[in-house]
């Protein structure tokens, strides 16, 4: 995938009955179906059956199993509630008849009320400062783990320019915090709302669990840690654009019993929080 447009496609399923969906998938560099992927399309699916105009604010899932590659995903969703204020839908997604995903999604009439957020970081380094994955590939291919080099030579329709760049062969631990500026490539205009939440979901499942990997790098990497998204939320708070940079900071409260936490908030480059993300992620040493 190489632009926006590649990935509306991915993101966008085949309508195979009522309230049930198919989808495909797309390599980003693991052996597994990307979470981003799956999440992107259960609610691209559970966002089909909402008739009446409202708008996706909050999603909760879980990961059951892994996504194979090859094989089709079914989506199958379930009109739970549809409220005075709001709507509720469950997805349940499937492969060879095997539950592999589900998730619970509500969506909300347009209201006004109360107001505030939290501020993005001060003295956050801008995104014409920092080196892209794609420049990182490029000064750094011929040292670069044969893992970590797989993974950036992916072509990605996202650009990611981290504002912190650590050296995998310095085996330090690092705090547990990661901030990425990150942009759509191609064209970004006419997007629907909930499309633009749909590719924001996908976004969101990337370097989230970096933060918690990063308290323990002395120790654990990506080749000797076996890794996988457990559960995944997301509350969404206001409309945007994907016509300049935006910022993924995240933090890592903690990790224990194989497990790693982290949650970010995404922010416009003018400090604008967007969404907040929630996961847990499984970090076993091999």
């Amino acid at each position: 995938m190489k632009s926006t447009q590649d990935l509306l496609q991915l993101i966008h399923l085949n309508q195979i009955e009522n309230n049930k969906f198919q989808g495909f998938s797309k390599t980003v560099g693991s052996p597994n179906v990307f979470g981003g992927q799956v999440l992107a399309q259960a609610i691209n699916a559970a966002a089909r059956t909402i008739t009446n105009g409202r708008i996706l604010h909050s999603l909760h899932s879980y990961f059951l199993e892994p996504g194979h590659l090859e094989l089709p995903i079914i989506y199958d969703v379930s009109i739970v509630r549809d409220g005075g204020s709001f709507s509720v839908r469950r997805v349940t997604a499937e492969q060879n008849g095997i539950t592999i995903f589900i998730l619970s999604a509500s969506f909300q009439r347009a209201e006004t009320g109360y107001e505030h957020q939290i501020d993005m970081k001060p003295n956050i380094k801008l995104p014409e400062a920092l080196m892209s994955w794609t420049d990182l590939l490029e000064m750094y291919r011929d040292v670069l783990p044969s893992r970590v080099k797989g993974f950036f030579e992916i072509e990605r329709p996202i650009e990611f320019k981290p504002t912190q760049i650590a050296n995998p062969l310095e085996k330090k631990d690092l705090p547990p915090f990661t901030d990425v500026w990150v942009k759509l490539k191609g064209d970004v205009t006419r997007l629907s709302r909930s499309e633009k939440q749909q590719i924001l979901t996908y976004i969101s499942d990337y370097n989230i669990l970096t933060s918690a990997m990063n308290r323990h790098a002395s120790k654990a990497n990506w080749n000797n840690t076996q890794t996988a998204s457990l559960d995944h939320s997301m509350w969404f708070f206001r409309d945007f654009d994907y016509d300049d940079w935006l910022l993924y900071s995240i933090e890592s409260p903690n990790t224990s019993n194989a497990r790693g936490f982290a949650k970010g908030n995404l922010f416009t480059r003018e400090g604008v929080l967007i969404a907040s993300v929630a996961q847990e992620g499984l970090m076993r040493p091999k």
